[in-house]
């Protein structure tokens, strides 16, 4: 059975997509710790980071590091915190959360964004990529 990422990848479910390119999506995280939380993921179907091949697994370190990028320029933060946790969805995927405070890395504190402010957040960050 396809992962959620994989439907969101196929299209079958709709995301506030960043950024994407051959191998790798990025789109925003609908239950955000912080106002631009993302998520980078494969589109191959991988449950475990390091099950990922060196290769692959190092680009997408490259693609997150891209995104993190455009979120400092676009999401007011002291840093772009990184987690790799993946007991929630069985497909790799890396967080990238813009950081003001540690608990905005607990994952126990979250905030709410209209989906108005999702697109717009999501335009932003395309444009700063």
């Amino acid at each position: 059975m396809a992962s959620l990422f994989t439907k969101i990848i196929n299209g079958e479910i709709p995301c506030y997509k960043v950024a994407e390119d051959d191998q790798f999506i990025a789109f925003l995280d609908i239950n955000p710790n912080a106002p631009g939380h993302t998520l980078c993921v494969p589109k191959e179907e991988i449950n475990k980071i390091f099950d990922m091949d060196e290769r692959h697994y190092l680009d997408l370190m490259t693609f997150s590091r891209k995104v993190a990028k455009a979120l400092e320029r676009t999401v007011p933060c002291k840093r772009v915190g990184v987690a790799v946790i993946g007991l929630e969805v069985p497909h790799v995927h890396v967080h990238l959360i813009p950081l003001n405070e540690m608990k905005e890395m607990t994952f126990q504190h979250k905030v709410v964004l209209d989906d108005a402010q999702m697109q717009n957040l999501a335009a932003k960050i395309q444009r700063n990529l």
